[in-house]
């Protein structure tokens, strides 16, 4: 199905999945998740029009890289090269830059009534980064769940994050603040005022980061500790389980990746965007922000002759 066409005259398709009672909607402008219904009721947040993601987004359900998250100064070095990289976070890189994945068209190679497969290249030089990167994403719907998977390859030795920015509210409308969640993580990477990792690797006990047991997100949302709500990524030892009290709708996300960034839509606004702050939470799975300039991080090299692999699903229940 046509969804519009963009400013550059490509053309943006729209394709929807069922199984059973799951209905997603996919695009191919950024790989986005637009939709997602679980037995009629919509928990991801979206845009009904082409313009409204051309201009009015916060990356909602799109797929982000070539880095998810952020890059410190826009640049890093690799075998001994300095690679320069767009600011669209002051001082850092944010997301692939303005003109990163998200913002891209992506060809869908397959598709049936359950899974479809989208394909990106980017070329060597695409926002700084090295090499001639293919990069695809499968979703794939069940009557539970959906699941994402991701693979690349490359033909010069480059650095790979992506991840999926979807929003969730579980409630369909409202805030999250009432949201319990619940994430298998002991350790999680504080940052400094402009959102980089500081290096260390710190204990959520005893702070507004310990989620090892269940607690409503908005509980100590306010702690100064937080800057502004939680934007942090968390070192995973297990999974996350997100419910909404009232529905009784519950989301259990695992994932290979070693990380996940939980963000509170704090940056949602009501005017820049059609939604208000903390409309919807991300759960960004994914390596850690800043890795290339941080040895001791899980490393996000891609060399040639290797394959980026990486599985997320989303159950519901």
């Amino acid at each position: 199905m046509n969804f519009g066409i963009t400013p550059t005259g490509e053309h943006v398709e729209r394709h929807v999945l069922s199984s059973g009672p799951m209905r997603a909607s996919i695009l191919s402008y950024g790989a986005i998740l637009q939709s997602l219904e679980v037995h009629g009721v919509d928990v991801v947040l979206g845009y009904t029009g082409l313009d409204d993601y051309l201009t009015r987004s916060r990356y909602f359900g799109a797929v982000v890289g070539r880095y998810g998250n952020r890059i410190a100064n826009g640049r890093f070095t690799l075998d001994g090269r300095d690679h320069e990289l767009p600011v669209n976070n002051d001082p850092n890189s944010l997301h692939g830059g303005p003109g990163g994945f998200s913002n891209r068209v992506w060809r869908v190679t397959e598709v049936s009534t359950s899974a479809i497969t989208l394909e990106y290249v980017s070329l060597n030089g695409e926002e700084g980064y090295p090499g001639m990167l293919t990069a695809s994403l499968t979703y794939t719907l069940t009557e539970d769940a959906l699941r994402l998977d991701y693979r690349a390859f490359t033909d010069a030795p480059t650095v790979l994050n992506l991840t999926n920015h979807s929003y969730f509210n579980l409630a369909g409308g409202g805030d999250i603040l009432k949201h319990v969640i619940r994430i298998d993580a002991d350790r999680y990477l504080p940052v400094d005022s402009t959102k980089i990792p500081t290096g260390e690797l710190a204990p959520v006990a005893g702070t507004p980061f310990d989620f090892t047991t269940p607690r409503e997100i908005g509980d100590r949302i306010d702690d100064p500790l937080l800057g502004g709500g939680y934007d942090h990524c968390y070192v995973l030892r297990g999974g996350i389980e997100v419910s909404e009290p009232v529905s009784g709708r519950v989301m259990e996300v695992s994932t290979t990746e070693p990380g996940v960034q939980f963000y509170s839509g704090n940056m949602l606004d009501g005017i820049a965007t059609a939604y208000g702050r903390h409309a919807g939470l991300c759960l960004e799975t994914q390596h850690f922000p800043d890795s290339p300039n941080q040895d001791h991080f899980p490393s996000t090299v891609l060399r040639p002759g290797e394959e980026f692999t990486s599985t997320t699903t989303y159950r519901f229940r």
